[in-house]
């Protein structure tokens, strides 16, 4: 294993064999942006962007750091020629990994049963075919439709149901504290919820088959959303009065972002609680729910 003294000398020799003298100190700074702060063997994806500056010798480093603190977008992340610098090519590709997790893994059923939500699925058989079949992820199955009937009663006022959506990842890390904040929350307003139950291989729209099964006044889906490379946990909640299958899309209220670095999950329990709240005396969600 080379030194990382050892791969500064080399880059400062390299860099002052192409520019003589003057090469130098740029030689140093670059040395200094090729080494992020990263012990050997460290987790990359777990390094914050926001406090990385990796640009050596910048014009104006508390303005850089401070635009940085505002977004996870990869600004300030440098280069070796017209090439990333090694590490940030490094992150990109962990990231990458952390993204095709989320989609391509299943949330544990383990997870769910410790929980204690019911097991249901689409009609998709598989994560390919969800994958590859948008509309059978969009109605649940027949097995889960009878499950449904017999195991939830029916048009209860408020039904959640914790959709996995294209991140595994998000449900397993949001949804349980999101929905028990939110539960506490109708408790204390007074307003009661059926029995929660989660659907695997599903789309947004597949809490509106389970709508059409148990007519609750308002159905609230907690979703794994598409992950980025900023984050592979975010999760969303939809929020829908009166929601029935071909419902249109400007119908649904969202939170979007909840996450550790977007809105936490106990934080956006409560907003749901309260939003529920606001569409049971409007009657309403969407683009006619007044927030």
């Amino acid at each position: 294993m080379i030194s990382e003294n050892k791969i500064k000398n080399i880059i400062a020799e390299v860099l002052s064999s192409m520019g003589g003298e003057i090469a130098a100190p740029a030689a140093a700074a670059v040395a200094e942006a090729v080494t992020p702060d990263c012990a050997e063997g460290c987790d990359l994806a777990a390094i914050d962007l926001r406090k990385q500056l990796l640009v050596p010798e910048p014009h104006n480093r508390d303005a850089y750091l401070k635009m940085k603190a505002t977004t996870p977008a990869r600004i300030g992340i440098w280069r070796a020629g017209p090439r990333y610098l090694t590490g940030s090519s490094l992150r990109f590709r962990a990231d990458h990994a952390v993204a095709q997790d989320a989609v391509f893994n299943n949330v544990c059923p383990d997870f769910i049963k410790d929980w204690g939500l019911l097991d249901m699925k689409t009609m998709c058989a598989d994560k390919d075919e969800f994958l590859t079949r948008p509309d059978l992820g969009r109605k649940l199955d027949a097995a889960s439709i009878e499950t449904v009937k017999a195991a939830c009663k029916g048009t209860p006022t408020v039904q959640f149901v914790v959709i996995d959506g294209l991140s595994s990842t998000a449900i397993e890390t949001n949804a349980k504290d999101t929905m028990e904040a939110a539960l506490q929350g109708l408790k204390n307003l007074g307003i009661d919820a059926g029995k929660p139950f989660f659907i695997r291989y599903a789309r947004v729209p597949s809490m509106d088959s389970a709508s059409e099964v148990l007519k609750p006044e308002i159905t609230v889906a907690l979703v794994g959303e598409r992950p980025g490379l900023a984050t592979g946990e975010s999760m969303s909640a939809y929020m829908v009065y009166n929601c029935h299958e071909g419902i249109s899309e400007s119908k649904r209220t969202i939170i979007s972002n909840i996450h550790k670095g977007g809105t936490p999950a106990v934080e956006a329990g409560a907003q749901i609680a309260d939003i529920v709240k606001k569409m049971l005396e409007q009657k309403a969600s969407g683009i006619d729910l007044q927030i």
